[in-house]
C-alpha cells in the first residue's frame, strides 16, 4: 500500500510539473482579455504585423498576370502549357523557397514587426476533394505542414508571433476567385459539405500540430468569406442578413480546434470581404477576437466605429487583419487611428512584383515581361528552355536580397506614426548632385507638399493616383523613369507638377560658400516657375524655366550665388508654378564669393 500511495504521489507530481513546463513554454502566447489582446503575464500587446501575400497562394495582380489569369489555377496552367508539368513542379518549387526566407523574418524584426499573418492554401497540406481516392477521406501533404514549421522556428527565434491565415479553403470561400483560387466550374466551400469536412479537418490537424507553440498567435479560421448565401443578393455577400453557414461552420473549426488546442487566439472574420458580422453573434468562444480588414477609405474615427461598436458590445478584442495598399501619408494615418484606440493590425503585403506600395519590390525581368506579353497579346509561342529560364530567373528576384527595399515605407508604417518630424532620405552632400527624387521622408507638409497623397475611393467614388509614375517611392510626389541620359542622372525624375507643391532636402554643406544650382528641367509647356528656400528664408528669386520641348527633353538652368553656410542646411525646391520636369540639383562653389 505505502508503495501505490507513493506512486500515486510521484505520478501527481510528475503530471503537476508537466502542466507547469506546459504554461512556462506558453508563457508568451497570447489570449483574448475583455478587449484587449494580452500575452500571458497579462502585458497589452498591440500587434504591428506583415501579410505574406503571395507565397503560398499567388493571386493575378501581384505577378501582373490578373488580365489573363487572375487565380493561382489559371496561373500555374499557363506555365504548365509554356514549360510542362515537371518544370512547373520545379517553378513552384523555388517560388516556395525563395519567396519568404529566414532573411525575411529577420528584416521584418529589425524594421519593427511583432507579427506576420501567412496566408495558406489548402492544396499545401491536404489534397483537393476530387483527387481524394475515398470519398471523405483526408489524405495530408507533407509540404505544407513543413514549411509552416520552418516559419514559426524563424519567427520564434525573433519573437514575432505568426497568425495563421486560411486563405484559400478547399473549394474557395468566395467570388472574387483570385482571392482563395476559387474554380466556378467546381463546389465551392459554400456548395460541398466534403469541402466544408476538409477544411474542419485540416484546421484540427494544423492545431494538433501547433498547439503548444507559444509564437503562434492565433488561426484566422477563413479569410475574405464573399459569398451569397441568399439567392439573388449580393454577391459578395455585403447585405447577407444573417450568415448562417458561416457562423455554423465556425463553430465546427472552433469544437476541432478545443479538442486539441485550448490556448491559442481564435480569429474570425465576416462576410463581405471580412466585414459584414451579421448572424455571427452571440460567441461561442471565450478565446475569440474580431478581424476587420480596412481599404481605400478615410481615416477619421468614423471609418472604425462599426468595429469599435463590436467590441463594446461583446466585449471582445478587434484587429486589423489586413490592410494597405496605398500611400505612405495613408499607412501612417491609418496606423495612428488604429493604435490610438488599441487596435492591431497587419499590413499587406510584404513583397509585390514592380510594385512601390509594400516594403519590397520584386524586380520584373525583362524574359518575364517577354511572358507577360506573350499571355496577354500572343505571339510565337516562346520555347520551353526560354520560358523555363524566364521563369526561374523572375523566381531567383523573389529571394529578399534581389528585392529593392523601400525605406520610405517602413518609415511611415513605424517612425512617422510617433514623430511628425522630417529624416533625410539620403546622404545629400554639397557641393554635389542632389537627385530630385531624394527629398526627405516625412508627411505631407512636412517633407513635402503635394496635392494628391492617397486614394479614398471607398469614400469618394474616384481612384486618385497619388505617385502618379508609380516609381521609386509609395509618397504623394509623382516620380517616373527618366530618359534622360546625362550621366549625373540617378534614373527618375519628379513630374506632374502642380502649383504649390515643393520637396524639402536635408543637405550636408561642407564649405559655407555662394553656390551656383544647376537644376535639371524639362518642360513640355512654357511658364513654369520654381523657387529655392533655405531654412525657411527665400534664398532665390522666381525662376522661370523656359520651354523645352517635351516632357522628357532635358536642359539646364542655373541659379547663381545661393548662400548656403557649412553644416546641415534644409532646402526646399517649390513649384511657384507647376508643369515641369525636375531630375537633378548640382551645387557649385560660385566662382565669385
Amino acid at each position: 500500500m505505502i508503495k501505490e500511495k507513493e506512486l500515486k504521489v510521484s505520478s501527481l507530481i510528475l503530471f503537476l510539473l508537466l502542466i507547469g513546463m506546459s504554461s512556462a513554454l506558453f508563457a508568451q502566447g497570447l489570449k483574448a482579455d475583455g478587449k484587449r489582446i494580452i500575452d500571458q503575464n497579462g502585458t497589452n500587446i498591440i500587434l504591428r504585423g506583415m501579410g505574406l501575400g503571395g507565397w503560398m497562394i499567388q493571386e493575378g495582380y501581384m505577378l501582373e498576370t490578373s488580365s489573363f489569369a487572375n487565380t493561382q489555377s489559371k496561373i500555374k496552367a499557363k506555365i504548365e502549357d509554356l514549360i510542362g508539368p515537371l518544370n512547373t513542379e520545379a517553378f513552384y518549387d523555388a517560388w516556395l523557397a525563395n519567396h519568404c526566407t529566414k532573411k525575411d523574418i529577420d528584416s521584418l524584426a529589425v524594421w519593427g514587426f511583432n507579427s506576420i499573418r501567412v496566408p495558406l492554401h489548402y492544396n499545401l497540406f491536404t489534397l483537393p476533394i476530387e483527387k481524394e481516392s475515398v470519398v471523405s477521406k483526408n489524405t495530408w501533404l507533407s509540404k505544407g505542414f513543413t514549411i509552416t514549421d520552418s516559419l514559426i522556428k524563424w519567427c520564434s527565434e525573433k519573437k514575432i508571433y505568426v497568425i495563421l491565415d486560411l486563405h484559400g479553403a478547399p473549394g474557395g470561400q468566395g467570388h472574387d476567385a483570385a482571392i482563395s483560387d476559387y474554380d466556378a466550374a467546381k463546389p465551392s466551400l459554400w456548395e460541398s459539405e466534403a469541402n466544408k469536412q476538409k477544411t474542419i479537418a485540416l484546421w484540427g490537424r494544423l492545431a494538433e500540430r501547433y498547439a503548444n507553440e507559444p509564437w503562434v498567435g492565433g488561426y484566422d479560421l477563413i479569410n475574405e468569406t464573399n459569398w451569397n448565401f441568399t439567392p439573388g443578393e449580393n454577391p459578395n455577400g455585403l447585405v447577407e442578413a444573417s450568415n448562417t453557414p458561416l457562423r455554423q461552420l465556425y463553430i465546427d473549426i472552433t469544437n476541432a480546434i478545443r479538442k486539441v488546442d485550448k490556448k491559442h487566439i481564435i480569429f474570425i472574420e465576416g462576410n463581405g470581404w471580412g466585414n459584414n458580422y451579421k448572424g455571427l453573434f452571440p460567441l461561442w468562444d471565450d478565446n475569440l477576437v474580431i478581424s476587420f480588414h480596412k481599404y481605400w477609405n478615410y481615416n477619421d474615427q468614423n471609418a472604425i466605429e462599426p468595429y469599435l461598436k463590436v467590441r463594446n458590445e461583446y466585449n471582445v478584442p478587434i484587429w486589423l487583419g489586413e490592410s494597405g495598399e496605398n500611400s505612405n501619408q495613408w499607412f501612417t494615418d491609418a496606423i495612428q487611428l488604429v493604435e490610438n484606440n488599441n487596435i492591431g493590425w497587419a499590413w499587406w503585403p510584404l513583397k509585390k512584383i514592380n510594385s512601390i506600395v509594400g516594403p519590397l519590390t520584386i524586380k520584373k525581368t525583362d524574359g518575364y515581361q517577354a511572358l507577360l506579353s506573350y499571355w496577354q497579346n500572343g505571339g510565337v509561342k516562346p520555347s520551353v528552355e526560354s520560358a523555363k529560364a524566364a521563369l526561374m530567373q523572375q523566381v531567383e528576384n523573389l529571394k529578399i536580397e534581389n528585392c529593392l527595399f523601400h525605406k520610405d515605407v517602413i518609415d511611415a508604417m513605424f517612425r512617422q506614426v510617433k514623430d511628425s518630424a522630417t529624416k533625410p532620405f539620403a546622404l545629400l552632400k554639397v557641393p554635389g548632385i542632389v537627385a530630385a527624387t531624394d527629398y526627405d521622408m516625412g508627411k505631407n507638409g512636412k517633407a513635402y507638399f503635394d496635392t494628391d497623397i492617397a486614394t479614398y475611393h471607398v469614400n469618394t467614388g474616384k481612384h486618385t493616383s497619388w505617385n502618379r509614375g508609380y516609381a521609386y517611392r509609395n509618397d504623394g510626389v509623382d516620380i517616373e523613369k527618366t530618359d534622360d541620359v546625362n550621366p549625373k542622372s540617378k534614373g527618375y525624375n519628379i513630374g506632374w507638377t502642380v502649383d504649390g507643391e515643393w520637396m524639402q532636402y536635408t543637405l550636408e554643406v561642407g564649405l559655407s560658400a555662394n553656390y551656383d544650382v544647376a537644376i535639371r528641367y524639362a518642360a513640355s509647356i512654357s511658364g513654369s516657375k520654381i523657387r529655392l528656400q533655405v531654412n525657411g528664408i527665400n534664398v532665390s528669386n522666381i525662376v522661370e524655366l523656359p520651354l523645352t520641348g517635351t516632357k522628357q527633353s532635358w536642359n539646364d538652368i542655373v541659379i547663381n550665388n545661393i548662400k548656403l553656410l557649412k553644416g546641415t542646411q534644409r532646402l526646399r525646391l517649390i513649384f511657384e508654378k507647376g508643369g515641369a520636369n525636375i531630375g537633378f540639383m548640382q551645387f557649385s562653389i560660385s566662382k565669385v564669393n
